[in-house]
């Protein structure tokens, strides 16, 4: 089982070293990035390490859009080490449960982008409920998939 654990000056390095599998470079940015943009964002967000066995084995970030209003799941990974032992469906329900508490403003709405080609993040996000909304961003080949909190 895969737990949320906020990054803290504690942890962040950890973060810094998880490592995608060759090839996914294209599919999500490293957490160094994210971590810089939950700065920039800092009143609007959390950044989580996704954890198991008292070690740090991938990451997510949630943002709250006012404009919208809407939660957005940024950058979840899974280690190139520990991917294939189901942290990802594990850490994706426990963001879900975290946004259902409404932590940044009132929205049941939560969408999050997936490129095009990568069919295990998808067919992960389809199996919680998530849906493609037609929305596409043609230049970082992704797609938008939402999900309505019931």
């Amino acid at each position: 089982m895969a737990e949320l654990q906020p990054i803290t000056e504690d942890n962040f390095l950890e973060a810094f070293r998880l490592k995608l599998a060759p090839g996914q470079e294209r599919f999500v940015s490293h957490p160094v990035r994210s971590l810089a943009q939950a700065y920039v964002y800092r009143n609007q967000c959390q950044p989580f390490g996704i954890c198991a066995g008292g070690r740090m084995v991938g990451y997510v970030m949630v943002i709250y859009d006012y404009d919208v209003p809407e939660y957005d799941i940024w950058h979840m990974m899974i280690d190139e080490a520990e991917q294939g032992h189901g942290y990802g469906g594990d850490a994706l329900d426990r963001m879900i449960g975290y946004i259902r508490t409404k932590p940044f403003g009132d929205s049941d709405r939560v969408a999050l982008t997936c490129h095009r080609d990568n069919a295990a993040a998808r067919k992960l996000y389809e199996s919680r409920g998530f849906t493609p909304t037609g929305a596409e961003d043609e230049d970082e080949d992704e797609i938008e998939m939402v999900l309505t909190l019931r």
